[in-house]
């Protein structure tokens, strides 16, 4: 699976690139397509710590984002398909990752995708759209198309249906501000996207245009490997199935609920995500529970970790016709913002006890506590300090992207976290921005110098 716009996390291949020579030997030839397309160098991104946030690249690189989403994708493939020998018996994009998708199933080469990714900015430039943006639903696509009936709001349509209880809608800002003031009046989380532009969406159809005229003059060849497109809801197997992908991008909505059911009836039982973070995987297993989802570049990995992650699949012959089914482990919980229930759980009792028994460690032992009484004591800590409800401060919930948490508010954060556990922040200015999540943050934690003359002592 090839996730999408939000799928960035600032030097997300620099572990990798350390055990795996293949990382930047992929990345050369990326660079230099980049550059001769007068795009920075996507390595610059992926591998360099001081590498930008997603919203500094969203604000004031957006060409610079989208290749390297493409790179970090493309890396990431030719590692799980050469290094691990897996070979997938399809392909799926969930909205700019559709046209990873095309170079990964060797439509385009990968010089040729990277220009395919330029054709898109480039038709944005010479027919810029009106201003838009797009706001996630905590609610089923079917019920949200029902609110905007019922509301009128013939303006605002459906951009993405990403799982049971959870789709994007997309429109001008005025009336899309009306569907998110209703949504929060009927207890519908409501969450605005940072995008300058309503995506998926007839208001693109004059890029769109733009973008199939740029893209017909790229070099597209068959495809070697099974495509599906959660777009045009069918496969994509010959050059006119591809031009009717490229013209649909920007304007119709992302079926992805669709194509993972189809697939997951067809035999589908391993869903592997092949980009940063782990977004695709969480509604996979959100949509079909009981499959096996994989995300190995969920945060950043070493060679060995990455390896790790994908233990217990072995590699398939192509004329295979669905792979081996696996092992089932319990699904890991979604990494989305979750509306809190009415009234606590025995699920919500068990965390204000591991809560608990945090705080207890913290206040007895000299030891470091162990990692999951560290990401609960942080929940409370964050969320105390944020506003939120604790169960929105899931173990990988993203606090930038997520949660709109910025770098300031972020230093400030961990700095009391630092001192809630008796540690010393590092001297050497590390970004703590890179470590993007709540697990992220503990492990950071632990590794840190304890302050001799504050270990144990709670701030």
């Amino acid at each position: 699976m090839f996730p999408g716009q939000g799928a960035y996390l600032p030097a997300a291949l620099a572990r990798l690139a350390v055990d795996e020579p293949l990382v930047e030997e992929t990345l050369r030839p990326l660079d230099a397509a980049a550059v001769r397309l007068g795009r920075s160098a996507p390595s610059r991104f992926l591998l360099d710590e001081r590498a930008p946030t997603l919203s500094e690249l969203v604000d004031e690189a957006p060409a610079d984002l989208h290749t390297a989403l493409f790179a970090a994708e493309m890396v990431l493939f030719r590692l799980l398909t050469e290094r691990h020998k897996l070979c997938p018996d399809v392909l799926l994009g969930h909205s700019f990752g559709e046209l990873v998708a095309l170079a990964a199933a060797g439509v385009y080469e990968p010089a040729e995708g990277m220009a395919l990714v330029a054709a898109r900015d480039e038709a944005f430039a010479a027919r810029p759209p009106e201003h838009g943006g797009m706001l996630a639903l905590e609610m089923s696509a079917s019920r949200a198309e029902g609110l905007l009936v019922g509301l009128g709001e013939w303006e605002v349509a459906l951009a993405a249906d990403n799982s049971p209880r959870q789709c994007v809608v997309s429109g001008p800002e005025e009336p899309l501000g009306r569907v998110r003031r209703a949504a929060g009046a009927i207890g519908v989380r409501a969450t605005a996207l940072r995008v300058p532009y309503a995506f998926h969406h007839r208001m693109l159809a004059a890029v769109a245009g733009d973008f199939t005229r740029r893209a017909t003059a790229l070099r597209a060849g068959p495809a070697r490997h099974l495509l599906h497109s959660a777009i045009l809801g069918r496969r994509v197997d010959d050059t006119d199935a591809v031009a009717d992908l490229v013209a649909a991008h920007l304007v119709r909505p992302t079926r992805f609920t669709d194509a993972v059911r189809l697939l997951h009836a067809q035999g589908v039982e391993v869903f592997v995500e092949c980009g940063p973070r782990g977004t695709l995987s969480d509604l996979v297993t959100a949509t079909v529970p009981g499959v096996r989802a994989i995300a190995p570049l969920r945060r950043r990995v070493g060679g060995p970790e990455l390896a790790e992650s994908l233990s217990g699949l072995t590699p398939v012959p192509r004329t295979t016709s669905r792979p081996p089914t696996p092992p089932r482990p319990p699904s890991a919980p979604a990494a989305r913002i979750h509306r809190p229930g009415p009234a606590p759980t025995p699920a919500d009792a068990a965390e204000d006890r591991t809560e608990q028994a945090a705080e207890e460690t913290l206040s007895g032992a000299e030891a470091f506590p162990d990692r999951r009484s560290v990401v609960a004591t942080l929940r409370t800590l964050y969320a105390a300090a944020l506003g939120y409800p604790p169960e929105v401060l899931t173990d990988d919930a993203d606090l930038e992207a997520d949660l709109g948490v910025d770098s300031i508010k972020q230093t400030e954060l961990f700095a009391r976290a630092a001192a809630r556990f008796g540690r010393t922040l590092p001297a050497d200015g590390s970004r703590l921005t890179s470590y993007t999540t709540l697990d992220a943050l503990a492990g950071l934690l632990s590794t840190l110098p304890a302050d001799g003359t504050r270990a144990g002592v709670r701030a």
